[in-house]
């Protein structure tokens, strides 16, 4: 059985994850720390979040680089998603401007390797032309 997965749809739902996480998390559960249990701002549970969302977007962007299209411009503009990420966590003031640049840039990346992966014409089974 061969299991085939999408991984930059894979990184689009772990980013918008994130965002739910960060953005509305707080509204919806802000009866949270009455009852002793704070996953808000958990510094373990945000730097896991931030580490998956660097493991899947690396593969899937560098996938897709050296597999079809060969294109650095998804891993440019990760990165510069990914660093507004990481700036979140020492910029508690600026941490919703911060993640909303950060969905954008990470989901645009993704969205834009997806697009070249499959403009491609190469002989990965990972699609079809």
């Amino acid at each position: 059985m061969n299991i085939k997965i999408n991984w930059d749809a894979l990184g689009i739902a772990t980013s918008v994850a994130c965002a739910i996480h960060c953005a509305l998390l707080p509204v919806l559960i802000s009866s949270l720390p009455i009852l002793g249990i704070n996953i808000i701002h958990n510094l373990v549970f945000e730097w896991a979040m931030i580490g998956l969302a660097f493991i899947v977007g690396s593969y899937s962007l560098f996938h897709g680089y050296i597999k079809h299209h060969r294109s650095a411009v998804p891993v440019l503009i990760f990165s510069i998603g990914f660093i507004f990420l990481v700036l979140k966590q020492f910029a508690p003031k600026f941490e919703l401007q911060f993640l909303s640049i950060a969905v954008l840039f990470i989901i645009s990346a993704h969205f834009y390797n997806y697009r070249l992966c499959h403009q491609s014409k190469c002989s990965s089974p990972h699609h079809q032309h």
